[in-house]
Protein backbone atom coordinates (compact mmCIF):
# COMPACT_ATOMS: atom_id res chain seq x y z
CA UNK A 1 0.00 0.00 0.00
CA UNK A 2 2.10 2.92 -1.29
CA UNK A 3 0.14 5.97 0.41
CA UNK A 4 2.11 9.12 0.75
CA UNK A 5 1.91 12.13 2.37
CA UNK A 6 2.73 15.97 0.79
CA UNK A 7 5.16 18.10 2.66
CA UNK A 8 3.94 21.37 1.79
CA UNK A 9 4.50 25.28 2.24
CA UNK A 10 5.64 28.37 1.53
CA UNK A 11 9.82 28.71 0.68
CA UNK A 12 12.16 28.84 3.67
CA UNK A 13 9.37 27.33 6.32
CA UNK A 14 11.54 24.36 7.03
CA UNK A 15 10.25 21.55 4.88
CA UNK A 16 13.37 20.14 3.51
CA UNK A 17 14.98 19.92 6.93
CA UNK A 18 11.56 18.16 7.74
CA UNK A 19 12.05 16.17 5.14
CA UNK A 20 15.55 15.49 5.90
CA UNK A 21 15.15 14.49 9.85
CA UNK A 22 12.31 11.95 8.62
CA UNK A 23 14.15 10.20 5.79
CA UNK A 24 17.97 9.02 4.18
CA UNK A 25 17.05 10.22 1.66
CA UNK A 26 18.26 14.08 1.92
CA UNK A 27 17.28 16.57 0.32
CA UNK A 28 18.87 19.87 0.06
CA UNK A 29 18.06 22.71 2.63
CA UNK A 30 19.46 25.60 1.99
CA UNK A 31 18.03 29.64 3.08
CA UNK A 32 16.66 30.75 0.32
CA UNK A 33 13.34 30.28 -2.02
CA UNK A 34 13.14 27.51 -4.48
CA UNK A 35 15.89 25.22 -3.06
CA UNK A 36 13.64 22.21 -4.29
CA UNK A 37 12.37 21.67 -6.95
CA UNK A 38 12.31 18.09 -8.00
CA UNK A 39 9.59 16.40 -5.26
CA UNK A 40 11.80 14.46 -2.90
CA UNK A 41 10.38 10.74 -1.78
CA UNK A 42 11.45 9.21 1.59
CA UNK A 43 9.98 6.14 3.12
CA UNK A 44 9.53 6.34 6.76
CA UNK A 45 8.76 3.48 9.49
CA UNK A 46 5.67 4.25 11.55
CA UNK A 47 6.75 4.42 15.25
CA UNK A 48 4.75 1.30 17.31
CA UNK A 49 5.50 0.26 20.38
CA UNK A 50 3.42 -2.78 19.78
CA UNK A 51 5.70 -4.55 17.77
CA UNK A 52 8.07 -4.93 20.67
CA UNK A 53 5.65 -5.57 22.90
CA UNK A 54 5.03 -8.30 20.55
CA UNK A 55 8.39 -9.53 20.12
CA UNK A 56 8.81 -10.31 23.69
CA UNK A 57 6.79 -12.67 24.13
CA UNK A 58 7.45 -14.82 20.18
CA UNK A 59 11.67 -13.81 20.44
CA UNK A 60 11.18 -13.65 16.53
CA UNK A 61 14.00 -13.39 13.73
CA UNK A 62 12.84 -9.99 12.37
CA UNK A 63 10.72 -7.24 13.18
CA UNK A 64 9.06 -5.81 10.31
CA UNK A 65 7.50 -2.14 11.14
CA UNK A 66 4.90 -0.90 8.35
CA UNK A 67 6.25 2.08 6.31
CA UNK A 68 4.68 4.93 4.01
CA UNK A 69 6.05 7.94 1.93
CA UNK A 70 6.59 11.19 2.34
CA UNK A 71 7.01 13.45 -0.01
CA UNK A 72 9.18 17.14 -0.10
CA UNK A 73 7.32 19.42 -2.47
CA UNK A 74 8.65 22.71 -3.95
CA UNK A 75 7.58 25.71 -2.11
CA UNK A 76 4.39 27.98 -3.51
CA UNK A 77 4.31 31.30 -3.21
CA UNK A 78 1.18 33.60 -4.00
CA UNK A 79 0.07 33.26 -7.67
CA UNK A 80 0.75 29.44 -8.01
CA UNK A 81 -2.11 28.83 -9.83
CA UNK A 82 -1.39 30.86 -12.46
CA UNK A 83 1.79 29.70 -12.64
CA UNK A 84 4.05 31.69 -10.43
CA UNK A 85 7.29 30.79 -8.67
CA UNK A 86 7.41 26.75 -9.37
CA UNK A 87 3.48 26.90 -9.30
CA UNK A 88 2.94 24.61 -12.01
CA UNK A 89 5.36 21.70 -10.90
CA UNK A 90 4.01 22.31 -7.30
CA UNK A 91 0.69 21.78 -8.15
CA UNK A 92 0.91 18.79 -10.11
CA UNK A 93 3.19 16.75 -7.35
CA UNK A 94 0.76 17.51 -4.96
CA UNK A 95 -1.99 15.85 -6.75
CA UNK A 96 0.26 12.64 -6.92
CA UNK A 97 -0.06 12.38 -2.93
CA UNK A 98 -2.67 10.97 -0.64
CA UNK A 99 -2.40 13.46 2.28
CA UNK A 100 -1.54 16.90 2.75
CA UNK A 101 0.84 18.31 5.86
CA UNK A 102 1.05 22.07 5.56
CA UNK A 103 4.29 23.22 7.18
CA UNK A 104 4.06 26.86 8.76
CA UNK A 105 6.86 28.52 10.23
CA UNK A 106 6.08 29.46 13.99
CA UNK A 107 9.64 31.14 15.38
CA UNK A 108 11.43 34.33 14.67
CA UNK A 109 14.89 34.29 12.86
CA UNK A 110 16.13 37.81 11.10
CA UNK A 111 18.32 35.53 9.93
CA UNK A 112 16.22 33.24 7.85
CA UNK A 113 14.11 34.83 5.17
CA UNK A 114 10.76 35.18 4.30
CA UNK A 115 9.08 35.05 0.74
CA UNK A 116 6.83 37.43 2.06
CA UNK A 117 8.94 39.44 4.85
CA UNK A 118 6.61 38.17 7.46
CA UNK A 119 6.15 35.95 10.52
CA UNK A 120 2.60 34.86 10.03
CA UNK A 121 1.57 30.96 9.91
CA UNK A 122 -1.86 31.61 9.63
CA UNK A 123 -1.22 33.86 6.87
CA UNK A 124 1.19 31.74 5.49
CA UNK A 125 -1.48 28.81 5.28
CA UNK A 126 -4.23 31.47 3.70
CA UNK A 127 -2.20 31.54 1.19
CA UNK A 128 -1.69 28.05 0.53
CA UNK A 129 -5.14 27.31 0.66
CA UNK A 130 -5.97 29.86 -1.50
CA UNK A 131 -4.05 28.65 -4.27
CA UNK A 132 -5.10 25.41 -3.85
CA UNK A 133 -8.89 26.62 -3.92
CA UNK A 134 -8.44 28.66 -7.16
CA UNK A 135 -6.69 25.53 -9.08
CA UNK A 136 -9.35 23.71 -7.61
CA UNK A 137 -12.14 26.44 -8.81
CA UNK A 138 -10.65 26.14 -12.26
CA UNK A 139 -11.60 22.54 -12.30
CA UNK A 140 -14.90 22.39 -10.70
CA UNK A 141 -16.11 25.43 -13.24
CA UNK A 142 -14.92 23.43 -16.02
CA UNK A 143 -16.79 20.03 -14.63
CA UNK A 144 -19.90 22.70 -14.42
CA UNK A 145 -19.89 23.59 -17.66
CA UNK A 146 -19.93 20.11 -18.76
CA UNK A 147 -22.09 19.09 -16.94
CA UNK A 148 -25.29 21.80 -17.59
CA UNK A 149 -23.75 20.86 -21.68
CA UNK A 150 -24.45 17.09 -20.61
CA UNK A 151 -27.87 17.68 -18.89
CA UNK A 152 -28.93 19.20 -22.08
CA UNK A 153 -28.67 15.94 -24.36
CA UNK A 154 -30.64 14.05 -22.43
CA UNK A 155 -27.64 12.81 -19.81
CA UNK A 156 -29.62 14.51 -17.23
CA UNK A 157 -29.84 12.29 -14.14
CA UNK A 158 -26.03 12.11 -12.63
CA UNK A 159 -25.26 15.24 -14.67
CA UNK A 160 -27.90 17.16 -13.44
CA UNK A 161 -26.61 16.13 -9.95
CA UNK A 162 -23.15 16.95 -11.06
CA UNK A 163 -24.25 20.90 -12.00
CA UNK A 164 -26.07 20.71 -8.59
CA UNK A 165 -22.96 20.04 -6.60
CA UNK A 166 -20.58 22.49 -8.69
CA UNK A 167 -22.50 24.97 -8.72
CA UNK A 168 -22.50 25.62 -5.03
CA UNK A 169 -18.67 23.78 -4.57
CA UNK A 170 -17.39 26.67 -6.82
CA UNK A 171 -18.73 29.54 -4.28
CA UNK A 172 -17.15 27.55 -1.22
CA UNK A 173 -13.54 27.69 -3.15
CA UNK A 174 -13.89 30.88 -4.30
CA UNK A 175 -14.06 31.82 -0.98
CA UNK A 176 -11.24 30.09 0.14
CA UNK A 177 -12.53 27.25 1.82
CA UNK A 178 -11.19 23.80 0.68
CA UNK A 179 -13.10 21.00 -0.80
CA UNK A 180 -12.87 18.87 2.19
CA UNK A 181 -15.00 20.88 4.35
CA UNK A 182 -17.91 21.15 1.74
CA UNK A 183 -20.78 19.04 2.36
CA UNK A 184 -22.03 16.81 0.06
CA UNK A 185 -25.65 16.27 -0.89
CA UNK A 186 -27.15 12.96 0.55
CA UNK A 187 -26.77 11.07 -2.75
CA UNK A 188 -24.66 8.01 -3.77
CA UNK A 189 -23.49 9.67 -6.81
CA UNK A 190 -22.25 12.56 -5.00
CA UNK A 191 -18.85 11.43 -3.68
CA UNK A 192 -17.99 9.90 -6.90
CA UNK A 193 -18.64 13.25 -8.97
CA UNK A 194 -16.36 14.82 -6.51
CA UNK A 195 -13.59 11.81 -6.14
CA UNK A 196 -13.46 12.26 -9.78
CA UNK A 197 -12.62 15.81 -9.70
CA UNK A 198 -9.18 14.85 -8.05
CA UNK A 199 -9.71 18.21 -6.18
CA UNK A 200 -6.49 18.88 -4.19
CA UNK A 201 -8.33 20.65 -1.67
CA UNK A 202 -10.20 17.66 -0.89
CA UNK A 203 -6.90 15.36 0.22
CA UNK A 204 -6.94 15.05 4.09
CA UNK A 205 -4.81 17.12 5.74
CA UNK A 206 -3.14 18.86 9.13
CA UNK A 207 -0.62 20.87 9.96
CA UNK A 208 2.76 21.35 11.55
CA UNK A 209 4.36 24.38 13.35
CA UNK A 210 7.81 24.87 13.11
CA UNK A 211 8.81 26.44 16.64
CA UNK A 212 11.96 27.19 17.93
CA UNK A 213 13.46 25.00 20.19
CA UNK A 214 12.87 27.43 23.38
CA UNK A 215 8.72 26.83 23.05
CA UNK A 216 8.93 23.26 22.62
CA UNK A 217 8.37 23.53 26.91
CA UNK A 218 5.94 26.30 26.48
CA UNK A 219 3.49 26.36 23.32
CA UNK A 220 1.68 28.76 25.04
CA UNK A 221 3.77 31.06 25.29
CA UNK A 222 4.28 31.15 21.67
CA UNK A 223 1.50 33.46 19.90
CA UNK A 224 2.11 31.65 16.57
CA UNK A 225 1.69 28.67 17.69
CA UNK A 226 -1.61 29.78 19.28
CA UNK A 227 -2.58 31.72 16.39
CA UNK A 228 -2.22 28.27 14.15
CA UNK A 229 -3.77 26.27 16.63
CA UNK A 230 -6.90 28.11 16.56
CA UNK A 231 -7.17 27.76 12.90
CA UNK A 232 -6.36 24.40 12.82
CA UNK A 233 -8.66 23.42 15.97
CA UNK A 234 -11.78 25.55 13.93
CA UNK A 235 -10.91 23.28 11.10
CA UNK A 236 -11.34 20.51 13.38
CA UNK A 237 -7.72 19.39 11.87
CA UNK A 238 -4.45 17.85 13.87
CA UNK A 239 -1.59 20.15 14.29
CA UNK A 240 1.62 18.75 15.44
CA UNK A 241 4.49 21.41 16.87
CA UNK A 242 7.65 20.71 16.05
CA UNK A 243 11.45 22.18 16.13
CA UNK A 244 12.75 21.32 12.47
CA UNK A 245 16.61 21.72 13.30
CA UNK A 246 16.09 20.24 16.43
CA UNK A 247 14.88 17.18 14.89
CA UNK A 248 17.25 16.95 12.53
CA UNK A 249 20.34 17.07 14.93
CA UNK A 250 18.30 14.04 16.74
CA UNK A 251 18.12 12.73 13.10
CA UNK A 252 21.89 12.73 12.54
CA UNK A 253 22.75 11.14 15.98
CA UNK A 254 23.44 7.33 16.52
CA UNK A 255 20.02 5.52 17.52
CA UNK A 256 21.96 5.01 20.87
CA UNK A 257 23.01 8.31 21.62
CA UNK A 258 19.22 9.86 21.02
CA UNK A 259 17.40 8.65 24.18
CA UNK A 260 20.33 10.87 26.04
CA UNK A 261 19.87 13.74 24.17
CA UNK A 262 16.29 13.70 24.07
CA UNK A 263 16.29 13.98 28.02
CA UNK A 264 18.67 16.67 27.56
CA UNK A 265 16.05 18.62 25.61
CA UNK A 266 12.92 17.69 28.09
CA UNK A 267 11.66 15.43 25.24
CA UNK A 268 10.13 11.67 25.80
CA UNK A 269 10.36 11.27 21.81
CA UNK A 270 11.05 12.81 18.66
CA UNK A 271 8.71 15.14 17.75
CA UNK A 272 8.53 13.54 14.38
CA UNK A 273 7.40 10.24 15.50
CA UNK A 274 3.81 12.55 16.36
CA UNK A 275 4.26 13.63 12.68
CA UNK A 276 4.52 9.88 11.33
CA UNK A 277 1.62 8.69 13.95
CA UNK A 278 -0.58 12.10 12.55
CA UNK A 279 0.37 11.57 8.90
CA UNK A 280 -0.70 7.72 9.17
CA UNK A 281 -4.00 8.72 11.07
CA UNK A 282 -4.84 11.18 8.62
CA UNK A 283 -4.80 8.72 5.86
CA UNK A 284 -7.85 6.96 8.37
CA UNK A 285 -4.94 3.57 8.25
CA UNK A 286 -4.69 0.78 10.91
CA UNK A 287 -2.55 -1.66 11.69
CA UNK A 288 -2.70 -5.13 12.42
CA UNK A 289 0.01 -7.67 12.63
CA UNK A 290 1.29 -11.35 12.54
CA UNK A 291 3.72 -12.59 14.83
CA UNK A 292 5.99 -16.14 14.62
CA UNK A 293 9.24 -17.61 14.87
CA UNK A 294 10.40 -16.31 11.54
CA UNK A 295 9.07 -12.16 11.95
CA UNK A 296 6.69 -9.96 13.96
CA UNK A 297 5.54 -7.86 11.01
CA UNK A 298 2.71 -4.69 10.90
CA UNK A 299 0.69 -4.54 8.09
CA UNK A 300 -1.12 -1.26 6.82
CA UNK A 301 -5.08 -1.47 6.27
CA UNK A 302 -7.79 0.98 5.23
CA UNK A 303 -9.75 1.19 8.22
CA UNK A 304 -13.05 -0.49 7.99
CA UNK A 305 -11.22 -3.05 6.09
CA UNK A 306 -12.98 -6.63 6.30
CA UNK A 307 -10.57 -9.46 6.85
CA UNK A 308 -10.43 -11.11 3.27
CA UNK A 309 -8.83 -7.78 1.97
CA UNK A 310 -6.81 -7.92 5.11
CA UNK A 311 -5.53 -10.59 4.44
CA UNK A 312 -4.82 -9.75 0.30
CA UNK A 313 -2.48 -7.28 1.87
CA UNK A 314 -0.29 -10.33 2.44
CA UNK A 315 -0.84 -12.01 -0.82
CA UNK A 316 -3.57 -11.55 -3.51
CA UNK A 317 -4.06 -15.42 -3.19
CA UNK A 318 -5.14 -14.97 -0.14
CA UNK A 319 -7.84 -12.58 0.17
CA UNK A 320 -9.17 -15.58 -3.18
CA UNK A 321 -8.81 -18.29 -0.58
CA UNK A 322 -9.71 -17.00 2.65
CA UNK A 323 -11.32 -19.34 4.84
CA UNK A 324 -10.93 -17.66 7.92
CA UNK A 325 -9.31 -15.69 10.64
CA UNK A 326 -7.99 -16.72 14.01
CA UNK A 327 -7.72 -12.85 15.92
CA UNK A 328 -6.69 -11.92 18.96
CA UNK A 329 -5.88 -8.76 20.66
CA UNK A 330 -3.00 -7.59 21.43
CA UNK A 331 -2.95 -6.79 24.80
CA UNK A 332 -4.24 -10.19 25.58
CA UNK A 333 -1.73 -11.70 23.13
CA UNK A 334 0.98 -10.00 25.81
CA UNK A 335 -0.87 -10.48 28.69
CA UNK A 336 -1.68 -13.70 28.56
CA UNK A 337 2.04 -14.85 26.34
CA UNK A 338 1.32 -15.55 23.34
CA UNK A 339 -0.95 -17.61 20.23
CA UNK A 340 -1.12 -21.08 22.56
CA UNK A 341 -2.54 -19.68 25.79
CA UNK A 342 -4.84 -17.21 24.60
CA UNK A 343 -6.70 -20.10 22.71
CA UNK A 344 -6.88 -21.80 26.20
CA UNK A 345 -8.14 -18.78 27.62
CA UNK A 346 -10.80 -18.56 25.10
CA UNK A 347 -8.84 -15.40 23.59
CA UNK A 348 -8.64 -16.32 19.73
CA UNK A 349 -11.96 -15.67 17.71
CA UNK A 350 -12.53 -17.52 14.13
CA UNK A 351 -13.72 -14.77 12.15
CA UNK A 352 -15.32 -15.13 9.10
CA UNK A 353 -15.53 -13.06 5.86
CA UNK A 354 -17.75 -10.29 7.11
CA UNK A 355 -15.28 -9.69 10.11
CA UNK A 356 -13.88 -5.80 9.78
CA UNK A 357 -10.05 -5.39 11.04
CA UNK A 358 -9.39 -3.69 14.44
CA UNK A 359 -6.00 -1.44 14.70
CA UNK A 360 -3.94 -3.86 17.11
CA UNK A 361 -5.23 -7.38 16.23
CA UNK A 362 -2.94 -10.18 16.14
CA UNK A 363 -4.44 -12.40 13.06
CA UNK A 364 -3.55 -15.69 11.72
CA UNK A 365 -5.17 -16.36 8.24
CA UNK A 366 -6.43 -19.69 6.85
CA UNK A 367 -6.45 -20.27 3.45
CA UNK A 368 -8.15 -22.61 1.04
CA UNK A 369 -6.11 -24.73 -1.45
Amino acid sequence: MALSVGIVGLPNVGKSTLFNSLSSAKAEAANYPFCTIEPNVGVVTVPDPRLDALDKIVKAERIVPTTFNFVDIAGLVRGASKGEGLGNQFLSHIREVDAIVQVARCFEDANIVHVENRIDPVGDIEVITMELCLKDLDTVQKRLDRAKKASKSGQAPFEKLAAEICEPLAAHLDAGKPARSFKLPEHNDAPIILRDMQLLTAKPAFYLANVDEGSLANLAGNKHFQALKALADAEGAPIVPVCAALEEQIAQLDPADRPDFLEAAGLKEAGLNAVIRAGYKILDLDTYFTAGKVEVRAWTIKHGTKAPGAAGVIHTDFEKKFIKAEVIWWEDFVALGGESKCRAAGKLAAEGKEYVMRDGDVVHFLTGA
